[in-house]
């Protein structure tokens, strides 16, 4: 059985992504606890609009726009916080670095904020504001018009804005993953900011917890083929596992960087 509230929450989110709807007795007795902890565990994922309460259990909603960024920054924290600090030993100093939109990579950003000679590319004041304490670290934000709730600029001005530079890394999210690999996001304007990210980074770093496996979002744009690396807190879900089997020597589990991966040289 899981530890704490927050590992059931996120085991809770496979199974009904696997399964497409669990009742509350099948998850009360998968866990070994009482219907009644498992309807506060879903009723506290519904209201984050991640499960959808229907007569005896869960399925997943029906999603066209992402949770709000203040709820995003504390869920899965654990697992986004084990995943930004393999990210971060997997940088070196010195590198140039690309960092897009969403709560993964500021949590990455945060886990770098007392490197050394960074410069740091980004359209997400999120992220700048972590690194913005350290005098050795360069940022460079970029312009047109901010998104208030997500702290952050996408869209045309965003992709243009990256598309000036080159850097050694691409650090991103992303909203969702289909289960053939591909990326999946809310809006059209974020997709083609992260997609401007992987054109224009010589290594591209895609950073997501395993609760993106199998997310509903509307947007497509890229894949995982697009993806030098991908960072994320345990193994695949079930129904992942030709994508694990496929991508296998690229991807970081366990929030841990693996030995095997030889980091690229700047260029």
């Amino acid at each position: 059985m899981l530890s704490t509230p927050t590992d059931r929450q996120a085991h809770i989110l496979e199974i009904v992504r696997e399964e497409g709807f669990a009742s509350i007795e099948h998850l009360a007795t998968r866990f070994d606890v009482t219907q009644q902890t498992i309807r506060r565990l879903v009723n506290a994922l519904s209201d984050q609009g991640l499960l959808r309460r229907i007569h005896g259990g869960v399925s997943l909603p029906v999603q066209n726009q992402n949770l709000a960024y203040g709820s995003r920054q504390g869920l899965n924290a654990n697992a986004k916080q084990r995943i930004a600090h393999a990210t971060a030993r997997f940088i070196p100093d010195g590198a140039s670095l690309m960092i897009g939109l969403g709560t993964t990579p500021e949590y990455v950003a945060q886990a770098l904020s007392r490197r050394q000679d960074l410069r740091v590319i980004t359209n997400n004041l999120n992220v700048a504001a972590a690194f913005a304490q350290n005098p050795d670290i360069e940022i460079t934000i970029a312009g047109g018009t901010l998104r208030p709730l997500d702290r952050d600029i996408v869209g045309e001005a965003a992709a243009r804005f990256f598309a000036g530079f080159r850097a050694d890394f691409g650090i991103f999210g992303v909203g969702g993953i289909d289960q053939d690999g591909t990326l999946l996001d809310f809006h059209v304007g974020e997709v083609q900011a992260r997609q401007s990210i992987v054109a224009n980074s010589r290594t591209a770093v895609l950073v997501a917890d395993t609760t993106k496996f199998g997310r509903n979002a509307t947007v497509r744009g890229g894949h995982l083929d697009d993806c030098h690396h991908l960072f994320t807190d345990g193994p695949l879900p079930a129904a992942f596992a030709p994508i694990a089997a496929k991508y296998g020597d690229r991807i970081h589990a366990n929030g841990e960087a693996r030995a095997d991966f030889e980091r690229p040289g700047r260029s």
